[in-house]
């Protein structure tokens, strides 16, 4: 299963349409802070999942700020970051992978790509596919019960 991994769109639809072209997901992740990007995306690509969760840019305050999804075996748990004050550090999300059990924990806000283990859990931030100068994007793979990550830019 191959996984795209966005955060911080905002407004930039036209990014995270070219990376889906390019990769050929069988799932796609929004972390945040483009609510309706990733909206926008789910109607131009219907058969491909989308999972999303709030940032702090998108008012969707009776949205959970935090959700679980399993996969391949594996738990991924999925956040803007802002909550768990990403900005500060790390050790937050950190303890809430562990907390959660999670094998993946994917988080934005920060626009700075970043693959890090915290113990037995990989925090992935994806960077901001919205910027428009150097975008970034993450791609997850689960195969055979093995997690991969892997940041790319998309230019």
């Amino acid at each position: 299963m191959k996984i795209l991994v966005f955060s911080d769109s905002h407004g930039n639809v036209d990014n995270m349409s070219l990376a889906v072209e390019r990769e050929r997901p069988d799932r796609i992740f929004h972390l945040g802070d483009g609510w309706q990007d990733a909206e926008r995306l789910r109607d131009m690509f219907p058969d491909i999942p989308l999972d999303q969760v709030p940032g702090n840019c998108d008012f969707r305050f009776t949205e959970p700020t935090v959700k679980l999804v399993k996969l391949g075996g594996k738990h991924i748990l999925l956040c803007h970051g802002h909550t768990y004050r990403v900005k500060e550090g790390l050790m937050d999300v950190g303890y809430a992978a562990r907390e959660q059990k999670a094998d993946l924990l994917c988080f934005g806000h920060t626009h700075i790509p970043t693959q890090e283990w915290a113990g037995e859990s990989l925090l992935l931030n994806p960077g901001s596919i919205g910027y428009w100068g150097k975008p970034t994007y993450a791609v997850v793979k689960i195969e055979d019960g093995r997690l991969t990550a892997d940041l790319r830019k998309l230019v």
